[in-house]
Formats: C-alpha cells, sequence, structure tokens
C-alpha cells in the first residue's frame, strides 16, 4: 500500500497525489542534484541492448516465474557511483486489485561490458509475507533506485502471462506524479531546493529559499554549520532552578516573604510552557535552522520526557547538550548525556547504588540509545545466523553488568569550584553528574559488550579502593563503557539510519544507510562528526533531486513539523499580526500525538522501526497515525488557516498565532479565475506536482467562494491542499 493509500483509508477522502517542491534557482552553485530515472528493458530490447556485452542466456527474462522463486529484470539508464550495489534497488510489484508489494533484491551484475545494462535478481515473495502468492498470475514489476520508479513490466506467475485489462505493460508506474517541465520561467533545481529545505529546517519560506538559490545548498550549510543558537531574538527561557516542592505562596506575588518578580512562578518554573514556547518561536523565526532542527532529532533518540522532568529549567539544559553536540562527535554526546542530570533523574541514574541497582539508563543505554536489540550489518540490515534468526546484540548479563557500573553517580551538589550551577535549596540539574559517595558505587568487576576486535569488554574490579580511589575507578570504568559502546559494529548503522528516518525518508534503501554508515565511522576521532554526517545525509543522491516518485519514499510530516512547516510557509504571527507569535501550540499539536518535550514514553512519540501495518514499508511517524489523529490533523490545519489560536488566559495564550496570506490575496483579487493563486500554491506548497486531476477539483472548489471574497478563496485553496496525504507526506 503506497503512502497516499494509507492517509485516504484512515481519513476517508483526503485528495490524494504526490510530494514535490519547488521554487526556483539561477544561480544554484551546486551540481544538478537529479538521478537519472531507471528504465526496465523487455527481452527483445535486452538482447539488443547487451549485443557488445557478454553472453547473458543465463540471466534471459523468461516468460513466467515461479511463485517463491527467483526472477531476473534488466534496467537500464542508471549510473551507480563506487560501492553502488543491489541494495541501491528495490522491486515493487502490482496485482490487477491495485495491491502493492515490495520484493526483495539478492542481486545485481551488469550485463554488458559498457556497464549501461545491469540484471537484477530479486525474489517472488513479499518483505514480510503478507502476501500469499498465488499459483498463477500476473503482476506488474518495476524498479526503484535513489526514489525514482522505472517504467513497467508484466511478468506471471506460474505461466506466461495473460492479457488482462487491470494489467498494463510498458506504462509508468502509477505514483500519482507528474515529471515537471522546466518552463521558461522556472530554474533548474528549485524542486530540489525546496525538497531539501524541508529536510534541514523547520520548513521553508519565500526568504530562505531565495537564500539558498544565491548561495547554493552547499553554501548554506557551511554558513548554517557556524551560525550561533539560540538566535539572538529566541534565547532559551532564563528561569532559574526551584526547590523541588514548589513553595506554597508559588502562584502570588510573594515568594518565601520575598517579592517574586514571576507571578508565573508555577507555570515559568514547574511546567514545560516556556521550554515548549521558545522551541516553536525558534522554529519559527530563527536562522538556525538546521542545528534546531538536528538537536530535535537528537531529542527523539536520547529521550527525557516534561512528564517526569519538573521543571523547565531541567529541560532546557538537557536542550543545551543536544544542541552543543548536533555537529559535534557522538561519543562526546554520549557522555554528555550519560551524565546529564535530567537524564540521570528521567531514568534513575541518580538512585542507584551498589545495593539497589537500576537498569533503566543501562537498558536503553544499550537498545534505544546506541546500538539496538539485533546485529546489524554496516548498511543497517540484520544479520541471521544460521537458522535465520537475528542476532542478538546483548544479553540480561551484560546489561546487569552495564548498571553495575552506572551506580553512584548523582546531582553535583559539592563545592561551588567542583559545581559552579549549584544553588542552595534547589537541585542541580545543570552541572554533570558527579559520583558523590564512593560507597555507593559497585567497585566488582563487569563483563560488557563481546564483538570481534573489543579491547574494552572487561572491565577489572577495584578490590579494596576506598575514598577518592573509587571516585577515579568509577570515572575510567564510565569512559571504557563508554569507548566498549561506540566502537561496537552496530552504532554507526543505527544512528545513521536513525538520522535519515528524522531528515529525509523512513524507509531508506541500505545503500543509503550504508554510505553515511561510512562517514560516521570515518570520522570517529573527528570532534565535528555529526556534521560530517548531517551534510553527507542532506547532499546522498537519495536524498536530492527534484522529483522522487518511489511509492515508498518519504516520511509522514510529525504533528510538530507539520505545524512548523505551515507556520513559516504562510508568516506566522500573533493572533492580531502585530507581533510575533508566541509559540502557545501544545493543545493544539496533542490531538494529533505529539506535544513538545512531552514524550510518552522513552521509546519516544514513535518507534524508529515501525512497519506500518498491512505493508512491507518502515513508516516511522505512522505510529502515531489513527482514524482519531487523521481527523485532528484536518481540523488542526481548518484552526490554523480559517480562524488562527486566540488569546486564552487560562491556557496563558498571550499574543496567539495566526497565518498570513496577504500576499496570496492580492493574487486571487488580481486574477478572479484562480488559476494565478493555484500556480502560486502548486509551487509553494506542491513543488509543481500537483496533477491535473487534483489542480481541477480544487480549482473548482475555490471558484465556488464569490470572487468579492479573495481571501477566503485563498484560505480554501491553502485548507485543501494542506489536508491532502500528498502534502502531509513529506517528499
Amino acid at each position: 500500500m503506497k503512502y497516499f493509500e494509507l492517509l485516504t483509508s484512515y481519513s476517508c477522502r483526503i485528495f490524494v497525489t504526490v510530494l514535490l517542491l519547488a521554487v526556483s534557482t539561477t544561480a544554484q552553485e551546486d551540481p544538478n542534484p537529479n538521478s537519472p530515472t531507471p528504465v526496465l528493458l523487455r527481452a527483445a530490447a535486452v538482447n539488443t541492448a547487451v549485443r557488445a556485452g557478454r553472453n547473458v542466456r543465463s540471466l534471459t527474462p523468461e516468460p513466467s516465474f515461479s511463485a517463491n522463486g527467483k526472477a531476473v529484470l534488466f534496467v537500464t539508464n542508471v549510473s551507480l557511483m563506487k560501492g553502488e550495489d543491489y541494495t541501491a534497488f528495490r522491486v515493487y510489484a502490482e496485482d490487477g486489485l491495485r495491491h502493492l508489494y515490495r520484493f526483495p533484491v539478492v542481486g545485481l551484475e551488469s550485463a554488458d561490458k559498457t556497464g549501461e545494462v545491469f540484471a537484477i535478481t530479486f525474489e517472488i515473495r513479499d518483505e514480510l509475507g503478507v502476501w500469499q502468492v498465488p499459483a498463477r498470475g500476473e503482476l506488474n514489476v518495476s524498479v526503484a533506485w535513489r526514489g525514482l520508479i522505472s517504467n513497467r513490466l508484466v511478468i506471471g506467475v506460474g505461466g506466461p502471462p495473460r492479457k488482462d485489462k487491470d494489467i498494463v505493460s510498458d506504462a509508468p508506474a502509477k505514483t500519482g506524479t507528474t515529471t515537471p517541465t522546466q518552463e521558461a520561467v522556472g530554474d533548474r533545481y528549485s524542486g530540489d531546493r525546496i525538497r531539501f529545505l524541508e529536510q534541514a529546517t523547520f520548513g521553508p519560506n519565500p526568504a530562505l529559499d531565495l537564500r539558498v538559490r544565491r548561495i547554493g545548498i552547499r553554501g548554506w550549510l557551511a554558513e548554517q554549520f557556524d551560525m550561533a543558537y539560540p538566535s539572538p531574538g529566541t534565547p532559551y527561557p532564563g528561569f532559574p532552578p526551584r526547590p523541588t516542592t514548589p513553595p506554597t505562596t508559588c502562584n502570588a506575588q510573594i515568594d518565601n516573604g520575598e517579592p517574586d518578580p514571576d507571578p508565573f512562578c508555577f507555570i515559568n518554573h514547574y511546567t514545560q510552557y516556556p521550554t515548549q514556547n521558545w522551541f516553536y518561536k525558534e522554529a519559527f523565526y530563527g536562522d538556525a535552522q538546521l542545528r534546531h532542527r538536528v538537536a530535535w532529532s537528537l531529542s527523539q533518540i536520547w529521550v527525557i520526557s516534561g512528564v517526569d522532568i519538573q521543571q523547565s529549567s531541567h529541560m532546557a539544559a538537557y536542550h543545551k547538550v543536544l544542541a552543543r553536540n548536533a555537529f559535534g562527535n557522538w561519543r562526546t554526546l554520549m557522555r554528555e548525556m550519560s551524565l546529564n542530570p535530567g537524564m540521570g533523574d528521567y531514568l534513575d541514574v541518580r538512585e542507584s547504588n551498589r545495593l539497589f541497582r537500576n537498569e533503566n539508563f543501562a537498558r536503553e543505554l544499550l537498545q534505544l540509545f546506541n546500538i539496538g536489540l539485533v546485529m546489524l550489518n554496516p548498511n543497517g540490515t540484520v544479520q541471521t545466523d544460521n537458522q535465520n534468526n537475528p542476532i542478538p546484540t546483548y544479553d540480561q548479563d551484560v546489561v546487569s553488568n552495564f548498571a553495575a557500573l552506572l551506580t553512584g553517580w548523582n546531582l553535583c551538589e559539592a563545592s561551588l569550584t567542583l559545581c559552579p550551577n549549584r544553588s542552595p535549596g534547589s537541585p542541580n540539574f545543570i552541572d554533570s553528574m558527579i559520583i558523590t559517595n564512593p560507597d555507593n558505587h559497585d567497585p566488582s568487576a563487569k563483563v560488557l559488550l563481546s564483538y570481534p576486535g573489543s579491547t574494552t569488554t572487561n572491565v577489572p574490579a577495584c578490590d579494596g579502593c576506598t575514598g577518592t580511589a573509587v571516585t577515579t575507578y568509577a570515572n575510567n570504568s564510565l569512559n571504557q563503557a563508554l569507548d566498549n559502546i561506540y566502537n561496537h559494529p552496530n552504532v554507526a548503522p543505527f544512528v545513521s539510519k536513525f538520522l535519515i528516518e528524522q531528515l529525509v525518508t523512513g524507509d531508506p534503501t541500505p545503500a543509503y544507510v550504508g554510505r553515511i554508515s561510512a562517514v560516521f565511522n570515518a570520522n570517529r576521532t573527528n570532534p565535528t562528526q555529526l556534521k560530517e554526517v548531517v551534510r553527507a545525509i542532506l547532499l546522498d543522491p537519495e536524498a536530492r533531486g527534484d522529483l522522487k516518485t518511489e511509492p515508498r519514499f518519504g516520511k509522514l510530516r510529525e504533528p510538530v513539523l507539520l505545524a512548523t512547516t505551515l507556520a513559516r510557509q504562510f508568516d506566522a504571527r500573533s493572533f492580531d499580526r502585530s507581533t510575533q507569535s508566541d509559540g502557545v501550540l501544545t493543545a493544539e499539536t496533542s490531538p494529533m500525538g505529539q506535544v513538545v518535550f512531552m514524550s510518552p514514553s522513552v521509546f519516544n512519540y514513535y518507534p524508529p522501526e515501525y512497519i506500518v501495518p498491512g505493508t512491507t514499508f518502515n513508516g516511522p511517524e505512522f505510529s502515531l497515525f489513527t482514524m482519531g489523529t487523521s481527523i485532528s490533523r484536518i481540523n488542526f490545519v481548518n484552526t490554523l488557516v480559517f480562524n488562527g489560536v486566540p488569546l486564552n488566559t487560562e491556557r496563558r495564550v498571550t499574543a496567539g498565532t495566526s497565518l498570513g496570506f496577504a500576499d496570496l490575496q492580492a493574487v486571487a483579487e488580481a486574477d478572479p479565475s484562480c488559476n494565478q493563486l493555484m500556480d502560486v500554491l502548486n509551487i509553494r506548497m506542491m513543488h509543481r506536482s500537483m496533477t491535473p486531476e487534483m489542480y481541477l477539483t480544487i480549482l473548482n472548489a475555490v471558484r465556488t467562494v464569490p470572487e468579492s471574497n479573495p481571501l477566503l478563496r485563498v484560505k480554501r485553496a491553502v485548507y485543501l491542499i494542506a489536508t491532502s496525504s500528498q502534502y502531509q507526506v513529506q517528499r
């Protein structure tokens, strides 16, 4: 089932087509981002195409294939990079009922000496066994490469293909897309530029598009890597830590007998209200978009949650670690997050001692944060044993040993020299945790992760150690444990795939993961390792291009990104349009299943390995997508487009949020036919990918609004596009 089919099946009848991104560039400094579209060849064409090559008789396509057997397709019009292999390709099949399946590719070899034709071997079986392969029938097959889908050919299963009105031969794959044309008034790579901004920011807008158009994608990346954060106009909330137990007078004008300069003591100090609002304002208006976006991604792997974290100052201190290391080294991030007080409080490290060891952080440090449950190949595929069972990365004994190693750490409440941010009476959630009582640390020997080449598996005991010797031992043991994890072969593919899912597509090919994993490993000692990883993810040929036609390429916009993308595209301001939005949107995104800094558990809002039910592909954000949340998404767009978020004393909405349509209103006034309005929105929202059917349907709906109300015409058009599945899936 395709992305847009999933969406329409849940949310009734939302308009269907594809997401492509557009706006223009004449000064584009980057090379052509577009890969060629693969082309499948019939047997006769293969014989012609390989006339200068070796004998490929054994690979010649047969008129029919056996169910649950192997088959070969010939593809041309592809240009492989060094090391790019069969894992870069995917084979899709569609039966007469329009059910879509994906078959595993198991081999690729050149079919001629010129390297212009390749033989792709695949298995006729659905990757998750969803499809019960018929004994006889016809399938339309196509090949995807770098997010681009080929033409389709008919193959017979259990016999030669029969003529069937539901099976189309040699037709372009039905992806819901149209290939954009380079118009005289257009610019090269405009679609790719906006696609890039959707991946690297919280949403494109005309000003940002113009900036990238002028300096190019690579130039913009270089600029972003060096940009100050947070932006000058949106500093982190400055509320200091307070006592764990709120004073009885916290919401009054008097606090502890002294005048309180903050009449909103409780909401500012003991809720995530300030950090949530700051997050949205930085997303709406901040210049350091890439660091903010990457920090948001990292917060979904190194998870803590305001469900348990008490104070806004605690969350701000945690987020500063993520932001500071967003372009840094993963090993450095590992240590800082392991000793972060917010993490220590959330996963109970600060309560763990040698007599009562808590395994929460130890388990998640392995399972969720770094290596996962099963062994991975460098390209992220799962390693299996002789019985084809996944090979586990660790067992309970390893968890117990890590838990023993992580005992004795607690909040830094010693001298001001050691703990400069200590504030008497308030817990110190700013300075890194320390060994506060050596007697609480377990000095016994530990056995950690064992893998080929590991020199850090065994941690010796500290027999007879006391006092500062135990503290030194504990710190050395922690460094050894973090090295033990960091050098595990799973870390590179685990982290690389996660970041690709966050920024580009929920189901990347193993080839894509492998390329990024190689960059991660090549920069292991580089203090700016993640900068190179993020750069590689965003510049990879599987990410770049004006148009992606593979039916399962892309990612559902999580609620936060749906909100920010609309807000940035349509100039979000306060409700009365006089100032900036206050960023109070938690009540609006909550029904969609996501509230900033309020993950329901350490497993994040959605799991990174979520297989969409009834399909064979990974779509993490679809874990949030239900009948109820799909309707909430439509309601949210309706609120933002037609009404905005008004002031609300109870929710402390002090400025509100509204979208601005003045420029589009002028377009609608100038052209009563609304064609110009639709053209502009097709570029800004749909990247020139709107199908003629969708264009005409929305145009007719917009024209039912009287010409005398051009603003309502604009809002209706924006609403219909923004609630369509093809807009809500970032492709």
